[in-house]
């Protein structure tokens, strides 16, 4: 039992940015391949980059590792053809940050649905209105209703103070 609790940690896929002594550097130091690198030393290289980048934007862990998943899905889809892919890191980023803009814009749909708009108007609260001003009206008398209705329009609000 004390030989486990002295084994180190095993390896995370999102290990800490930093310690408390000194800050971890982002990538591996690798020499430069022979060959374009195979899907693994791709993903080893890059999903720790990718990972973060879409946690700073999203701010959610789940988020970032299902936007992660889904680009890498992407590529691997096309990996047959991966010749015809220039660049293979930026097409996971771009892949990813469509991702992003695709949810954040099916974010905004939604919320138009569920909160309607201020320019959305009811017209059933306009007959409501105008039920409420009749009433109103009934209740004064023919000479208030006649100054009510024409008065706004010829009265100098300036010499009514005065």
């Amino acid at each position: 039992m004390p030989d486990q609790l002295n084994e180190p940690a095993p390896p995370r896929i999102h290990g800490p940015v930093q310690t408390e002594d000194n800050v971890i550097g982002l990538g591996r130091k690798r020499e430069a391949p022979a060959g374009p690198p195979s899907f693994e030393e791709l993903f080893l290289d890059v999903h720790d980059r990718l990972y973060r980048a879409l946690y700073f934007i999203t701010g959610s862990s789940a988020d970032a590792e299902e936007l992660m998943q889904d680009a890498f899905l992407k590529l691997w889809e096309r990996w047959d053809r991966r010749d015809t892919i220039d660049d293979a890191v930026g097409y996971l980023f771009r892949v990813a940050l469509n991702g992003v803009r695709m949810r954040a814009r099916r974010a905004r749909v939604i919320g138009r649905k569920i909160v309607p708009t201020a320019g959305a108007r009811d017209p059933f609260d306009d007959v409501n209105v105008q039920e409420d001003v009749r009433r109103m009206l009934r209740g004064i008398s023919p000479r208030q209703r006649t100054e009510a209705s024409i008065g706004p329009r010829f009265i100098d609000w300036g010499s009514a103070s005065s």
